[in-house]
């Protein structure tokens, strides 16, 4: 029998009989190797382990220290998510069951709603079925046969009709399982050693709304037990730190479906939150230069056509709404109306930079799916600016943003962040707006920029804005999970397309480069963020109620009200809680509602003009007279200290 060569990844080769398993060559290896295997990647494409070899290639052995396993093994627990559904409830109709990135899924048809005794019967069924040791086989099948086979199951059929060829593959589980997947999977049951089903949500079928509701079941497995309990071990810490939960508990926001959903209001102690990050970041900006302006929040359908909005976003945005001869509709974004401040009037290169600001609220139709407490919303007012210069001005600008940036996470107390380079993807004509050369420029400009700041960066294709290249700084939450909050971009496409000139120093007109740039996000998603990064213990100059003044009796009401009123002239955001309660529970509420500073007031402090000072994180710091508190706390608060 003829010969096939395997090149493995030292370079080396063997020679081979075909028919052989990449398993077969990893125990021929080591059994070290052949144990801790989890797939084969062949010429670069995953591999089952057991499938045979036919042909000459290139071979790759993957374990546990390999990301792309993790995918691998995570699908494999799926399947045996779905086998135990069916061996414990047979009238269910499997959907689809990827991995993703914190675990995997499987969507199932099932008139009756799965409960959370269901969850723990059907991980109890997993490891049942795991201890079997069972294959993860893969067979073929024609097409016609598979759609006669499956032709009770409307899902499998319509994926089958879609995406298989003639011939298709499956994959089993034992002798009572088997389901349409392209693979690969783990070899068999015993690979897996550590999973735990999380939750069940609502999911439409293929994500859209308009098709039929699933039961979702959700996941997570890895690769051994002591991952499995650090993931859940920071799972239940994103649990404390949960924006939504904290913005309820603390009388931050709320949303009302007399309202919509995805349209959060604001409640006075979110409010307070909100204004002072709003005070804050206009602050910094006059003070770097920026002219702050006011624009509507809808336009005319044309001013986005002409941007190239409508052509690349129109999906993502509010429908029309026709008043009489025109079509007006809610802004996405705000940069259309700050160009059409600046071509308000003639410019000079003399005039340039200017730098026009706004707290710009926008509209954004988001799916019901995606919708969550502040940080996925569908009005938002971003923290945006626009800055038009002449091309030799644009590191000099960007440099002046990034250390605004940095500014403000440092008084923000963010900490833990990333840059990422978002570039287009070249081969997506439809996305990114067709201008090679622009392209080319954009993304040098940017390098440049980031290299001579010596900042580390990742540059991440398919991620930039239809019109450009954008610098995003990346903020990761508990579970590691990265957002885009800040954003810089260099952008040469609006200002062609709505004709932008300046009259430079050759008395010729010149078109300007715009610079979009957002340093705090929008006011919801950089909130939520910050209620989460300090689990709703707010740093003092950030709280909503920064002291709260406690009578030990009604004795003191009257003297609690003096030093209230003190902290209010001091500018010091306070309350009084004189209800008829002992000042323990009182303590206990306040410390729940992550008060700074809580002031207990007795006969004693009353009459020597003092306050017994409790701090929310040391505990009880003694008698104070009320001068000296009252000048203590200002300095912190003026300091903007992140801890106490």
């Amino acid at each position: 029998m003829s010969q096939i060569e395997v090149t493995l990844p030292d370079g080396s080769k063997q020679a081979v009989t075909p028919g052989i398993r990449p398993i077969d060559i990893a125990q021929s290896i080591s059994p070290r190797l052949a144990d801790a295997a989890i797939v084969a990647k062949v010429d670069g494409e995953l591999y089952d382990l057991t499938r045979p070899l036919e042909k000459s290639a290139s071979l790759e052995i993957l374990t546990n220290k390999d990301p792309e396993a993790l995918r691998v093994y995570r699908h494999s627990t799926a399947h045996l998510l779905a086998a135990a559904v069916l061996e414990l409830y047979p009238e269910t109709q499997l959907g689809i069951g990827p991995p993703i990135e914190s675990g995997f899924y499987y969507d199932f048809d099932r008139a009756t709603a799965f409960t959370p005794e269901d969850l723990e019967k059907i991980e109890k069924r997993m490891w049942e079925i795991q201890q079997r040791n069972l294959p993860y086989e893969r067979i073929y099948t024609r097409k016609d046969e598979g759609l006669k086979k499956y032709r009770d199951a409307w899902m499998k059929c319509e994926l089958i009709d879609e995406r298989a060829g003639d011939v298709f593959t499956e994959y089993t589980l034992g002798p009572h399982f088997i389901d349409f997947c392209l693979g690969p999977h783990v070899p068999n049951t015993s690979k897996i050693k550590a999973f735990k089903l999380l939750s069940i949500a609502g999911a439409y079928w293929r994500g859209d709304e308009h098709n039929k509701q699933l039961q979702r079941i959700y996941g997570t497995a890895f690769f051994t037990r002591k991952d499995l309990e650090d993931y859940l071990n920071r799972l239940e810490e994103a649990k404390r730190r949960d924006h939504r939960r904290l913005g309820r508990e603390l009388e931050l926001f709320t949303v009302n479906e007399s309202v919509g959903a995805g349209l959060p209001l604001w409640l006075p102690k979110g409010a307070t939150i909100r204004r002072l990050l709003e005070d804050y970041i206009l602050e910094r900006e006059r003070a770097t230069g920026y002219q702050h302006v006011y624009t509507p929040d809808l336009a005319k359908v044309e001013l986005y056509q002409r941007s190239g909005h409508w052509a690349h976003y129109h999906q993502d945005m509010f429908p029309t709404m026709d008043l009489e001869t025109e079509k007006m509709v809610l802004r996405p974004m705000n940069c259309p109306h700050h160009i059409l401040v600046f071509e308000s009037k003639k410019r000079s290169y003399r005039d340039l930079p200017i730098r026009i600001a706004e707290l710009g609220t926008m509209y954004r139709y988001e799916r019901s799916g995606v919708l969550s407490g502040l940080s996925r919303v569908r009005s938002m007012t971003l923290n945006d600016a626009h800055i038009f210069c002449t091309p030799e001005q644009i590191k000099e600008e960007f440099s002046g943003v990034m250390r605004l940036v940095e500014q403000a996470y440092r008084d923000l107390g963010i900490t833990q962040y990333r840059y990422r380079l978002s570039l287009r993807d070249p081969a997506n004509k439809d996305k990114y707006v067709n201008n090679d050369e622009m392209w080319a420029l954009g993304e040098r400009v940017l390098r440049e920029a980031m290299d001579s700041l010596g900042l580390p960066y990742i540059e991440a294709r398919g991620e930039a804005a239809f019109y450009g290249p954008k610098l995003d700084i990346q903020l990761a939450d508990v579970m590691g999970h990265e957002e885009t909050y800040s954003t810089i971009q260099v952008d040469f496409h609006l200002p062609n397309q709505f004709g932008l000139g300046y009259v430079a120093a050759d008395g010729k007109e010149h078109r300007p480069v715009i610079i979009h740039r957002a340093i705090v996000s929008t006011m919801e998603r950089m909130v939520s963020y910050l209620i989460e990064l300090y689990a709703g213990a707010f740093p003092v100059w950030l709280a909503p109620v920064q002291a709260t003044v406690l009578p030990i009796t009604d004795r003191q009401t009257e003297y609690a009200r003096v030093v209230r009123k003190q902290l209010e002239d001091a500018g010091v955001r306070s309350t009084v809680d004189d209800r008829n309660e002992k000042v323990n529970l009182k303590i206990r509420e306040a410390q729940l509602q992550k008060v700074p500073y809580m002031l207990v007031v007795g006969d004693r402090e009353q009459q020597s003009g003092e306050v017994s000072v409790r701090n929310r994180k040391h505990g009880d710091q003694g008698a104070k007279p009320l001068a000296e508190f009252v000048s203590e706390i200002r300095k912190v608060i003026d300091s903007k200290a992140v801890s106490e």
